[in-house]
């Protein structure tokens, strides 16, 4: 199975972002750390106050040092975790999730190239996982965790999100149908007198939802089984293959 990967060679470039922010991060903690130490543990500050009758200028340098003592290290400290905590964030963000094709690679045909995240150019969805194959494309999706799962309408659910707060969302058999749709209109956009073929599943375990007419429910195992039963679509020669796959690879 060929894994289509974005075109952009400079696309690792951004990454060193999050690595700079967890660098500059761990400096800020560093310097917030050793401050502490020079502040309360060798008595620094104490060397700043003068024996006996201080002047003004003194006093004023000594409430100075003292602030900066009491006060920098905990802002350094506290900058210091933040720009950590972004960094971890960012790089969170960065991995690539396994999706429901992904796992199952080694089963899957090397006639089969699948993409994730594919952004529509029109930006109006982003296509979770989109498979190329002799049958034209499909594009598959997964069901929230059964858990998270508050109330199944027949046209949107509710759901719990990881903040914790509930999202209504649209039915999933619908969602995955509508950005079938979406494909293949753009699938169809430079090649008019050419319609690619594209199929919709839904993966799941949820034994209260039931496919649709437009689109497939289908548990993890029966993935494979599922693509190799998509019939052949014979007017998909490699050319038209080779034209999709840089059009979702110039997506990514």
């Amino acid at each position: 199975m060929q894994v289509i990967a974005a075109e952009r060679s400079a696309s690792r470039l951004p990454r060193l972002g999050p690595i700079r922010t967890l660098v500059v991060g761990a400096l800020l903690v560093a310097c917030a750390s050793l401050l502490a130490y020079l502040v309360f543990g060798t008595g620094l500050l104490g060397a700043l106050v003068p024996p006996g009758r201080a002047s003004t200028s003194q006093l004023v340098v000594g409430a100075l040092a003292w602030g900066f003592g009491l006060i920098g290290p905990a802002a350094l400290g506290l900058i210091g975790l933040a720009r950590l905590s972004t960094g971890i964030e960012h790089i969170a963000r960065g991995r690539t999730r396994a999706t429901p094709v992904l796992r199952l690679r080694a089963g899957i045909p090397d006639s089969h190239a699948v993409a994730t995240r594919v952004r529509l150019p029109d930006g109006s969805r982003i296509i979770p996982e989109l498979v190329i194959g002799p049958f034209g494309a499909a594009v598959i999706e997964e069901l929230p965790p059964i858990g998270a799962i508050l109330s199944r309408g027949p046209r949107s659910w509710e759901v719990r999100v990881a903040d914790g707060k509930t999202h209504l969302i649209d039915h999933p058999l619908d969602r995955a149908t509508r950005d079938a749709e979406r494909v293949r209109t753009w699938f169809g956009g430079e090649d008019a007198d050419h319609v690619v073929k594209v199929y919709a599943a839904v993966v799941g375990t949820d034994p209260k939802v039931e496919r649709s007419g437009t689109c497939a429910y289908i548990t993890p195992a029966q993935i494979g089984p599922w693509l190799a039963s998509l019939p052949a679509q014979r007017s998909f020669d490699a050319d038209r293959r080779d034209r999709v796959i840089r059009m979702v690879r110039a997506a990514l």
